[in-house]
């Protein structure tokens, strides 16, 4: 899949730009704060619907602007698709093939799309959250069917939780209404703990593959889902939920107490194993930066895997945080493989050794020049 277009309108200090990008590898060169990563943060938009830096849409329209508008083209093996986010003071629309969607969920999977910034380097290091955000991110541009799912258990969830908080203040005592709940919570969690241990060992394959390489055959990557049921390659949807149906109703009273769920998917985690030790725990950073690099390019194969097509990637400066090596080894790993965003103040030493023919853009107060070859 390829990003063909590009059109910014009052989006963050852009007023108003239209680019055509080149489907191999495009480098964004520009001092700090003249617009590279806002740039790369409306691609990610464009997929997402959502800023992968601020939680507040506000933000993202331009000083003194009412509505900020993000549209492109992306080249499909089934054609050509106009994609398009619309963020205004009242809200956000979406459209694709220029009609507008009712549900997000019914937009995100159209434009796929594989970041990498230097806070990736803490997704191994980093809190659980972290590892739940980067699986629900990224297996829900892969598949509806679990964007939903983990949609709707997020829905669920804060209806159980504001019932335990009211059960713990006295406020509610109907433990029959409790039990309906908890089984449609079990239900919906059941489907995602499975679809979970499913793509975290695809997702395990191609790491430990690409984890070989980088370091030169001299240690051994695995990734483990962790989750409070049992579950495994085997195990059913039904068996995981009859599982968590026993674990609410073990753990009731003291969820009662606590006025929050403490069991579900909500809970979960990815261990990652180098040659058999925790590397969150006991390896040096420079196996945690190996670690994160084989796992966010193993994103680029699980999609390829999954969906039948090549994400984008985008690489928001983060050269400059890879020694020689690791650099070395991401670039010749997307190489003529996935159309490429780099962000950059310079491009020189490996980087430009090891690109062939890059398209460069140079940005300064949000304005895009192209370099002439």
């Amino acid at each position: 899949m390829i990003l063909q277009e590009l059109q910014l309108s009052h989006y963050r200090n852009y007023e108003e730009l239209a680019v055509t990008f080149a489907p191999g590898i495009n480098v964004l060169i520009g001092e700090n704060a003249q617009g590279k990563t806002n740039l790369l943060e409306a691609i990610y938009l464009l997929a997402f619907t959502k800023s992968h830096r601020t939680a507040k849409d506000r933000e993202l329209i331009g000083w003194h602007q009412k509505l900020a508008r993000v549209s492109g083209v992306v080249e499909r093996a089934s054609g050509r698709l106009p994609l398009e986010v619309q963020i205004s003071t009242s809200g956000k629309r979406v459209k694709v093939n220029h009609l507008f969607q009712k549900r997000l969920s019914t937009y995100v999977g159209n434009l796929n799309v594989v970041l990498f910034a230097p806070e990736d380097l803490a997704l191994v290091k980093g809190a659980p959250v972290n590892r739940r955000q980067f699986m629900d991110m990224e297996f829900g541009q892969m598949s509806s069917k679990y964007l939903y799912n983990v949609s709707r258990f997020n829905q669920q969830l804060a209806q159980r939780n504001a019932y335990l908080r009211q059960f713990k203040y006295g406020q509610q005592s109907d433990r029959i209404l409790l039990g309906v709940i908890t089984d449609q919570l079990a239900s919906v969690g059941g489907e995602v703990v499975v679809a979970r241990q499913q793509l975290v060992k695809r997702l395990g394959k191609w790491a430990a593959e690409l984890h070989h390489h980088i370091s030169k055959q001299k240690e051994e990557l695995s990734l483990q889902y962790v989750s409070q049921v049992e579950v495994d390659d085997q195990t059913t949807e039904e068996e995981v939920v009859a599982q968590l149906r026993r674990l609410y109703s073990e753990n009731e009273e003291r969820e009662i107490e606590h006025g929050t769920s403490l069991i579900g998917p909500q809970r979960d985690d990815i261990h990652f194993i180098v040659n058999g030790q925790n590397v969150q725990r006991f390896g040096s950073q420079g196996q945690q930066r190996t670690t994160a690099l084989a796992v966010k390019l193993a994103e680029i194969d699980l999609m390829k895997e999954q969906t039948g097509e090549y994400p984008l990637l985008l690489l928001d400066d983060v050269l400059s945080e890879l020694d020689d090596d690791r650099q070395t080894h991401l670039l010749t790993a997307i190489q003529d493989k996935v159309q490429t965003f780099i962000t950059t103040t310079s491009l020189s030493g490996v980087a430009r050794q090891l690109i062939h023919h890059p398209t460069i853009f140079t940005i300064q107060s949000g304005t895009l020049t192209k370099e002439e070859d």
